[in-house]
């Protein structure tokens, strides 16, 4: 399962605004919300870094451990000054390859520091954007599929309304929830989600919740 302990995410973060409402609406609208959300009264999905260190450590953390991800990640955040485009950009494939990274993770971190360095990513007007749009921009990335784009939806744009269909732990808590463990396809978690919207990312947040798991921003 795509999952990690938040203190491997970047340290600053921020409550999303529309928190305590949604809520609000889930208790309302979905029986087994009514039941989990008040299980979790202290925590909340929380948005954290920034947009191109964040995107930098999902490739960094692809198909390796959690323990190991936080180690090269750290490694390599040392090389440059500061995190940056520009700076990733003048790094020697060398010690990037001795900070830990396979060849294909330095050239995944390549191809998003040139997609960010040439404003090829509009940074700028992903508020304006909707999910689809960035999405659509975040996937032209080599290295970052649609899930690690609807996290970062989640995670750093706060976006109210993301069903991460695609997730593991998304599928086997709606199993769990609402079909009593049974196998549970893409068309029934669509179902389920219909009482979610316009909140589907923190309906998703108490479902990761009920499981005990976190996700992190990294593709499998």
């Amino acid at each position: 399962m795509k999952t990690i302990a938040t203190a491997d995410l970047p340290e600053v973060s921020q409550v999303p605004d529309y928190w305590v409402e949604a809520c609000k609406h889930l208790v309302k609208k979905d029986r087994v919300m009514k039941r989990l959300i008040p299980q979790f009264p202290d925590t909340t999905l929380q948005t954290r870094g920034d947009a191109f260190s964040t995107l930098a450590r999902s490739i960094v953390g692809q198909q390796i451990s959690v323990k190991a991800a936080q180690t090269v990640w750290h490694r390599f955040e040392a090389l440059p000054k500061k995190m940056t485009a520009a700076n990733v950009l003048k790094l020697k494939v060398d010690d990037m390859r001795a900070a830990g990274l396979s060849a294909r993770k330095v050239e995944y971190l390549v191809d998003l520091s040139i997609h960010f360095d040439a404003g090829t990513v509009h940074v700028k007007d992903w508020q304006a954007m909707d999910d689809d749009a960035i999405i659509a921009e975040l996937v032209a990335i080599r290295g970052i599929g649609r899930w690690t784009a609807e996290m970062f939806l989640m995670f750093y744009l706060s976006r109210p309304n993301v069903l991460p269909l695609d997730d593991v732990g998304l599928i086997n808590g709606i199993s769990k929830n609402y079909f009593s463990g049974e196998s549970v396809s893409r068309s029934d978690a669509r179902e389920v989600a219909a009482a979610w919207s316009p909140y589907c990312s923190v309906a998703t947040w108490y479902i990761w919740r009920s499981l005990d798991t976190i996700p992190v921003l990294k593709d499998s």
